[in-house]
């Protein structure tokens, strides 16, 4: 287990550094918002990492993620400037909606406690 104890120290690097990348030298008008990296996921090989994004905007996710995408060669260069990797991974940028998916449960079990005091 060491070796996955290793990936996840340094996938939560990347992340750490991403983030600050993203957001101190990335200049693209289209990351804006409210946005976070949630969690970042290295292969064992350190080849590619795939980055969560959650963006709480529904009309911003679309742009950004093509941004994100567009930007990830200049991130991934600026990312083995900062880390000391063998290898710097290939950056894959998912959506993450686990939070609306949650507002929405959320939602959803208040309809149902005002639905349950209603006589």
């Amino acid at each position: 287990m060491p070796a996955y104890d290793r990936i996840d120290r340094i996938s939560e690097e990347i992340r750490r550094n991403v983030d600050k990348i993203i957001r101190e030298d990335v200049r693209d008008p289209r990351i804006d918002g409210t946005w976070s990296l949630v969690r970042a996921e290295a292969t064992r090989d350190l080849r590619y990492c795939k980055i969560r994004v959650s963006i709480l905007e529904s009309d911003k996710r679309a742009p950004m993620m093509d941004a994100l995408k567009k930007a990830s060669g200049f991130i991934r260069r600026e990312l083995s400037h900062r880390m000391m990797l063998r290898y710097t991974p290939e950056l894959l940028f998912e959506l993450d909606v686990n939070i609306e998916y949650a507002a929405h449960i959320n939602e959803l079990l208040k309809q149902e406690e005002r639905h349950d005091d209603q006589p």
